[in-house]
């Protein structure tokens, strides 16, 4: 029986739906239904195009690839693991004391809203993702919200994980 979440930008109130790839990548699909729900501060990426993500504490029990791309399509949602090393560079922007200079580092939960995504960081090279499920319903309104999202600002706004 296929599995679902629901992904919210909680300011903007909007949810989508997605199905778990329980046959393509199981082991990441297992890794964070069983950690949800997650949420942490929604994030406009600024390499990948058309990604929104949140940096939650690190799922360790999740492989390190599976089912993995650098070319993520609209309605991918990824999984990324990061060392502490890997995110904590000050250049990326991020605040002292949030997810990504933890310790033990983050995971980066993400959402693709629209084409053309080339997972290519300027400073370490490729970053694949793994996909471990697709967004099945609410992928338009989500779109728009991720617009909005990049035209004006997250600044508070939150990305929700949960299972349906």
């Amino acid at each position: 029986m296929p599995r679902y979440i629901t992904i919210t930008l909680e300011q903007r109130g909007v949810t989508c739906r997605a199905r778990l790839l329980d046959d393509v990548a199981p082991a990441t699909s297992t890794a964070v239904w069983d950690v949800l729900p997650q949420s942490g501060d929604a994030v406009h990426a600024k390499f990948a195009r058309n990604e929104v993500y949140a940096l939650v504490p690190r799922i360790t029990s999740a492989p390190r690839r599976e089912n993995p791309t650098v070319t993520p399509i609209p309605g991918d949602v990824c999984l990324f693991d990061f060392e502490p090393w890997e995110i904590g560079n000050p250049a990326y922007g991020y605040e002292q004391g949030s997810q990504a200079h933890a310790e033990n580092g983050a995971t980066d939960l993400a959402i693709f809203y629209d084409r053309n995504n080339l997972l290519l960081n300027g400073d370490v090279g490729w970053v694949p993702g793994n996909v471990f499920a697709t967004i099945t319903d609410g992928l338009p309104a989500m779109a728009e919200a991720c617009n909005d999202l990049w035209r004006n600002g997250f600044v508070g706004e939150r990305l929700t994980y949960a299972r349906a």
